[in-house]
């Protein structure tokens, strides 16, 4: 499986590299997005198979956190890229005339290189804030490293990491969930005032794509983060193999 997925990125990466015509801005967010696909499943499955097959199943502390980190700033900027791509969701569909304009080269590189300078910086405060949790020689019954794993079987007290982990994630990811949710509210509008019986299907095709990534993103997200650390179990660390080795 973790070759099948790694080819399927490659491929797109390729095919949007190699083919002029597919140089425009969704297909620029959809490369960028398989591209972080493709460091996202490597975090997580190789340490993942290898624990699968082998009786040594320990992991170092410097390991540890080079996961999270990864784990951490992948999924963000995997979120931040969505967000991206809805917009231009809506730029086609609401005020077309000005999609040249609004998404131009030069914008578009901007907002990506945004994205990733977000993603780097928020995964490296959580990190940094990881590093104050004392966690001894633990036992991690679960499939990978993770955020509310490590914060779990902490023996020190981790309210800030709490705290912050709450506060920025309602930044960055409840934030962009709103938006898209306005976006796509907006878009479904316009879609229903083409008259004809084509262009309808054509609008809706353009965005339903992207709406089942972002259910299945933000749906296994709020599953495993949207309850009290407390409650966290097995079940939600194998809903997060969803958007950690089903990827987008």
């Amino acid at each position: 499986m973790y070759m099948v997925i790694m080819a399927g990125n490659l491929l797109i990466v390729l095919a949007i590299g190699t083919d002029t015509r597919l140089h425009t801005p969704m297909y620029l967010f959809l490369a960028n997005l398989s591209f972080t696909d493709l460091f996202f499943i490597t975090n997580t499955m190789p340490k993942m198979l290898v624990k699968f097959q082998s009786q040594k199943k320990a992991i170092s502390y410097a390991g540890c956190l080079t996961q999270l980190y990864f784990l951490v700033s992948l999924v963000t900027l995997d979120n931040l890229i969505l967000v991206k791509m809805a917009y231009d969701c809506y730029v086609a569909l609401c005020p077309p005339l000005q999609y040249t304009t609004a998404m131009s080269p030069g914008l578009c590189i901007l907002l990506l290189a945004l994205c990733w300078s977000l993603s780097i910086h928020y995964g490296l405060i959580h990190t940094l804030l990881m590093t104050r949790v004392t966690c001894g020689s633990r036992k991690i019954p679960y499939i990978f490293l993770e955020m509310n794993v490590l914060l779990r079987l902490s023996c020190s007290n981790t309210q800030i990491n709490h705290t912050a982990l709450m506060a920025t994630g309602c930044c960055v990811f409840l934030t962009p969930l709103g938006f898209m949710t306005m976006s796509y509210a907006w878009m479904v509008r316009a879609a229903l005032r083409i008259p004809s019986a084509p262009g309808k299907d054509k609008a809706f095709s353009t965005c339903a794509s992207h709406l089942a990534v972002v259910s299945l993103f933000y749906g296994t997200l709020g599953t495993v983060y949207l309850k009290p650390l407390h409650t966290y179990s097995m079940k939600d660390s194998v809903a997060t193999v969803m958007y950690a080795v089903v990827t987008p």
